[in-house]
């Protein structure tokens, strides 16, 4: 009995230990992961835009490109979608002044497969949505004009899915 009250007082201790170096390394590095985060989005947001956007202004989950001149050129939103293969897909995609017309996106976060979902990122594939309505986008096993990537249907449905998702916030 007297060894067992001390095991669970030594590992109650450990534990305790453990916990509050966690909570200190969190607190250190809460705010760095915070600003590389706002960081890559901001890179995110100008890598979408239209050319001639040379800034933007942020409302909520839209970020509103501007030229030179402080003429609209187009749209930046967020597009996530909770039913790819890996999990949620989350988008930043660009699109024209009309907001209907997608420049291109950029992936914020997505845990595909490697090799197969993850070919979401290649000029290949993404490059199929520039030019489109955002609202209309289907691959083509589902009538629409995506070629799907190969052995990766579900990833390419839930991009067409994140985009809508996206023109939607607009």
């Amino acid at each position: 009995m007297k060894k067992t009250l001390s095991l669970v007082v030594s590992l109650t201790v450990i534990a305790g230990a453990c916990a509050a170096v966690l909570a200190y390394v969190n607190s250190i590095t809460a705010g760095p992961i915070k600003a590389t985060a706002e960081e890559n989005e901001r890179k995110a947001v100008m890598a979408v835009m239209p050319s001639g956007a040379v800034s933007f202004d942020a409302s909520g989950d839209v970020f509103v490109g501007k030229d030179a001149s402080g003429a609209v050129v187009g749209y930046a939103a967020k597009g996530v979608d909770a039913g790819g293969y890996g999990g949620d897909i989350e988008l930043m995609v660009g699109f024209g002044a009309d907001k209907r017309t997608v420049v291109c996106y950029r992936t914020l976060k997505a845990a595909e497969t490697p090799g197969l979902g993850m070919k979401l990122n290649t000029p290949e594939f993404s490059g199929q949505f520039a030019g489109r309505d955002g609202s209309a986008l289907k691959v083509r096993k589902d009538g629409g004009d995506i070629e799907a990537i190969t052995s990766a249907t579900i990833t390419s449905r839930a991009v067409c899915r994140a985009i809508a998702n996206a023109q939607s916030r607009l």
